[in-house]
């Protein structure tokens, strides 16, 4: 899984941290600069920051490719 922030549209307004229910530990807002999104391990794939950015900027990649080969590399 993946979370891909739109640099170009992305406005740091918060929106996405407020939203989420792990905001605090997902996204990093700073003035001037796209919003972060890191620990992805609290995420639950809800996908509410992506629907609640007034921008557009967010997209959520499911990649079952991806978490097979990070579940194959012994990551729990």
């Amino acid at each position: 899984m993946r979370i891909i922030v739109d640099s170009e549209k992305c406005t740091a307004c918060g929106e996405c941290r407020e939203a989420c229910p792990k905001g605090g530990k997902i996204w990093m807002i700073q003035r001037g600069k796209p919003a972060t999104p890191s620990n992805l391990e609290f995420c639950h794939q809800c996908m509410i920051c992506a629907s609640k950015c007034p921008e557009g900027a967010i997209r959520i990649i499911r990649d079952d490719n991806y978490e097979k080969k990070y579940e194959d590399e012994g990551n729990p």
